[in-house]
């Protein structure tokens, strides 16, 4: 399905998926399981989630390159900062923010939408990404991918 690569803005499918959790969380039993201090664990993960990804955000944006995911085209290659831990701090940033709402959720079923994340991402995002600029960056890009995981 080409036609999915790069359209939807990783933010709008962290959005639907946490929507979804949060139906499933409302129609389906319940499956509880107890974690402690939970509140204070999924707000501690959704705003490391949410800072994570400011944090990629503005470290493209000191570099002078777009952070326009829907069209995968780069002016510089960013291997500093958050991009020396990780090639997709933004992404890794809505996935840990998923993981925080489905702990606060409390339903078992809501974890089964981060897999789904991490696949839709992967397949529709980041792959384009890393056609885009292996293109435009070549072996520079491909040793950094040697140096610096997807995720984390």
């Amino acid at each position: 399905m080409p036609s999915l690569e790069s359209r939807v803005p990783p933010p709008a499918v962290v959005l639907v998926i946490g929507v979804f959790m949060w139906l499933l969380s409302r129609a389906a039993p319940s499956l509880h399981f107890d974690v402690p201090a939970r509140n204070w664990l999924a707000v501690v993960l959704v705003l490391a989630g949410f800072l994570t990804g400011i944090s990629g955000v503005v470290t493209f944006l000191r570099a002078k390159t777009t952070v326009d995911p829907t069209k995968p085209r780069a002016s510089s290659l960013v291997t500093w900062g958050v991009y020396a831990i990780s090639r997709n701090p933004m992404y890794l940033g809505g996935l840990t923010m998923l993981l925080g709402w489905a702990i606060f959720l409390l339903n078992g079923l809501t974890f089964l939408f981060l897999p789904v994340y991490v696949l839709y991402i992967n397949r529709f995002q980041i792959a384009p990404e890393e056609r885009a600029l292996t293109s435009l960056f070549g072996e520079t890009y491909v040793a950094y991918q040697a140096r610096a995981r997807r995720w984390l």
